[in-house]
């Protein structure tokens, strides 16, 4: 019992890293010493398992599955998420500067981090973490501020979101963010929107069973070229969190469709003071993070 209050309690970590960019349930999944048991749970639906539950064998399917365990977890990390999501919001809507700085130190100190873990420093990685830059910098910078609420695309952002667990470094809401659909999800969710969510939970498990393996495929097998890319990526959403933005294109109902980035004006002195503070706090913050991981590994 002691041993399912605490992996529930762990779950409940995870929760609140999912929904702060530049902080991943990968991450404290890993702190926790929870990391591996949570991608071969994850890695055992598969095929063998299904036909277990096809040929409705059900304690065969659950044990196969590492049930409890995942159960246990989820749970945990629901109810952190449902919880926390509406803090989130709140500080969205009313502390803007603060919270998007925030969000912008740890995402410069994940990038800082996760290129520790780039073996090999050859000219080809500097290409593909300039290549990252540019694709994730242009999409930033291109992309409408709002993305389609159609279904595909909730349920193909529920899909990445969730792929983004296996990595630690990448969180799940920093795809969102990039996806923008981050606030959309939050507001979902903190309204119940069951129409929204079950789209986007559908995502979730298909990204499990699909995305998350083709990742984390290339990830053993491409470790450098996928690490320097995704630091890349993470630099070049800077610009879709920069809070510091001018409206290019409105849509039919007035409301932002085409923004970019823009050097503040001294009017903004408050806000540059703000943003800049919450920056430095959110990069120290993941730092000392990073720094507990290396001690708990260290000790292991």
């Amino acid at each position: 019992m002691n041993s399912r209050i605490s992996l529930f309690f762990k779950g409940m970590l995870m929760g609140v890293a999912e929904i702060i960019p530049g902080v991943s349930g990968g991450t404290l999944a890993f702190i926790t010493g929870i990391y591996n048991e949570l991608i071969n749970s994850i890695k055992s639906i598969n095929f063998e398992s299904i036909s277990f539950l096809a040929k409705l064998e059900l304690r065969k399917f659950w044990k196969h599955i590492n049930g409890n365990f995942l159960l246990t977890l989820v749970l945990g990390m629901i109810i952190s998420i449902v919880l926390f999501s509406r803090i989130i919001s709140f500080l969205l809507t009313n502390y803007n500067f603060h919270i998007w700085g925030f969000f912008f130190g740890l995402i410069i100190s994940s990038a800082i981090i996760i290129s520790r873990n780039i073996n090999d420093l050859r000219v080809k990685n500097y290409v593909f973490l300039i290549f990252g830059l540019f694709v994730s910098g242009s999409i930033s910078l291109l992309s409408p501020s709002s993305s389609p609420n159609s279904s595909f695309f909730i349920f193909l952002s529920g899909a990445i979101a969730i792929s983004a667990m296996i990595l630690p470094g990448i969180s799940g809401s920093f795809i969102l963010i990039f996806l923008s659909k981050y606030e959309f999800i939050l507001n979902s969710l903190n309204n119940f929107d069951i129409n929204v969510l079950s789209v986007f939970i559908m995502g979730c498990i298909f990204g499990l069973l699909t995305f998350s393996r083709l990742l984390s495929y290339l990830f053993n097998r491409f470790n450098d070229v996928v690490i320097s890319v995704l630091v890349g990526f993470l630099l070049g959403s800077l610009f879709k969190i920069w809070p510091f933005i001018e409206v290019v294109e409105y849509t039919s109902t007035n409301e932002p469709l085409y923004t970019r980035p823009i050097f503040p004006s001294t009017n903004l002195s408050t806000e540059i003071l703000i943003f800049t503070i919450f920056s430095i706090v959110g990069f120290l913050m993941m730092w000392i993070l990073e720094k507990k991981i290396i001690g708990i590994s260290n000790s292991n």
